[in-house]
């Protein structure tokens, strides 16, 4: 090991997280619907795979976009050459107009301060690099996506403070939380370098109000730190109210040059078009040092020319653009409701939602104690038993046990029909057999006794673990 570096001997990369070894023994055991029908079936990854066919009929109308021609000439061997690490301008260009297109061209988008990245995982921690040095804080409401342990804090040393958002008033951000998370850092001797939200929420699925938008404004500005919006959910709001883009606060709002440049966005098509494989984000900033200095570090992570000539092609099409975005929100909105109504007609609730890929699930009274500890019982009784690799609040920093979320849109309707009959079974055995009591009032006071949520535990655990690895 002494031959080996600290990063590569290290284990703060947060694979041994539920959400990641629910996906490890889903792999041990996939459901087909030939091959292994009592395999375990996919609910943890928030994949769109509802408009593939969309997809596939602009494809076979379009033959030279997918055979890399131009007017019927090969442009293979062009492509196929060194690539300047700015992108190719035509793709920019395709994608700036598609991001105001899902935001009902309510903003525009300079091309000059987009920067193509491979993935908003690479977006996010290439801000993290042009925002903040090792040790330094960003603030994240919760429950917040599981990957982020990894994306910002893995190579960068960015630590993570959780604004602590509650099922009280539908996990929205507020002031006082703010303020909390905030001292709380600076009690850890964090330095607060800003905020990142999903916008809309992973895991929640829900759109910020114009009022925490605001919120978040005035707060960055009066705390002269930075704020990203991350956005790669905004073509999927299917239902009212709409998707507001903080660069529609900004367009609102004057605010000062300072305020403005410390405002950034990170989207990516892994969702809205659902294709996470080809490796296509973005990061927009209107600060021109960090355009330029993450366009510099783009160079080891980019977009590959054919991926960018294909997508340019398809971007360009507002025909198909426009069809697409309006049919698969209306498909994304109807698989929502049939997740729902399954859950409902067993006795399971879901926060009310309005976008993504998933639903925030609330499981609460399935519970035997109101514990995280009870939490991780249910979740490998539905992984192993039941045969569903769903995602533990817990695992999203939730500080409320018994919150999951499921996604709904990587599956055939067939199959999430499967999972929701093996969920029923699940639950009527166990009313049945009384093993499963709802929480009772007295449990209302071992939660406000655990202050300590897994959130913060997590976070103080890896702080003094690299605090511990740096003596």
């Amino acid at each position: 090991m002494g031959l080996l570096s600290r990063k590569a001997a290290c284990n703060s990369h947060g694979q041994d997280s539920s959400y990641f070894l629910g996906w490890q023994e889903y792999e041990k055991n996939p459901y087909d619907e030939i091959k292994n029908p009592k395999g375990i079936i996919q609910m943890g990854l928030a994949e769109n795979q509802l408009s593939f066919d969309l997809l596939e009929s602009w494809l076979a109308k379009n033959p030279d976009a997918a055979g890399f021609k131009e007017d019927g000439r090969s442009i293979f061997r062009e492509l196929a050459l060194f690539q300047d690490y700015h992108g190719l301008p035509s793709f920019k260009n395709a994608l700036s107009e598609f991001m105001s297109e899902n935001r009902g061209n309510r903003v525009s988008f300079d091309p000059n301060k987009l920067v193509l990245t491979a993935g908003a995982t690479s977006a996010n921690e290439t801000l993290m690099f042009c925002l903040a040095e090792p040790g330094d804080a960003f603030l994240l409401p919760t429950p917040y996506y599981p990957g982020f342990d990894r994306d910002l804090k893995w190579r960068t040393g960015v630590e993570i403070v959780p604004i602590q958002c509650s099922s009280s008033n539908e996990f929205r951000i507020t002031q006082t939380a703010l303020d909390e998370a905030y001292e709380h850092a600076h009690k850890l001797n964090l330095k607060v370098k800003g905020v990142l939200v999903t916008n809309p929420s992973n895991p929640l699925g829900t759109t910020m109000t114009r009022t925490e938008l605001n919120l978040l404004l005035d707060f960055i500005s009066k705390k002269n730190i930075h704020l990203i919006s991350d956005e790669i959910y905004s073509g999927t709001v299917f239902s009212s109210p709409g998707f507001i883009s903080i660069m529609e606060i900004l367009k609102d709002r004057n605010l000062e040059t300072d305020v403005f440049e410390r405002v950034h966005i990170v989207y990516s098509l892994s969702k809205d078009l659902g294709l996470p494989g080809f490796r296509v984000g973005a990061i927009y900033s209107n600060d021109d040092i960090v355009v330029a200095a993450a366009t510099k570090m783009s160079s080891f992570g980019l977009i590959s020319s054919q991926t960018q000539y294909l997508l340019s092609a398809m971007l360009s099409d507002k025909n198909f653009t426009k069809n697409y975005l309006k049919e698969n929100q209306r498909r994304l909105k109807t698989r929502q409701r049939k997740l729902m109504s399954g859950l409902e007609s067993v006795g399971i609730k879901c926060l009310k939602s309005n976008a993504g890929l998933f639903c925030w699930v609330d499981m609460r009274h399935l519970l035997t104690l109101n514990t995280f500890e009870s939490e991780m019982e249910l979740w490998k009784k539905i992984v192993y038993d039941v045969k569903l690799n769903i995602s533990p609040g817990s695992s999203c920093h939730c500080n409320e046990p018994g919150w999951f979320r499921v996604c709904f849109a990587n599956m055939s309707e067939e199959t999430l029909k499967l999972a929701l009959k093996r969920l029923k079974r699940f639950v009527e055995s166990n009313s049945n057999d009384g093993s499963t009591t709802k929480i009772q009032n007295s449990h209302q006071r071992l939660r406000s006794l655990r202050k300590m949520t897994v959130s913060n535990w997590v976070f103080r655990l890896s702080f003094h673990d690299r605090e511990a690895e740096e003596r």
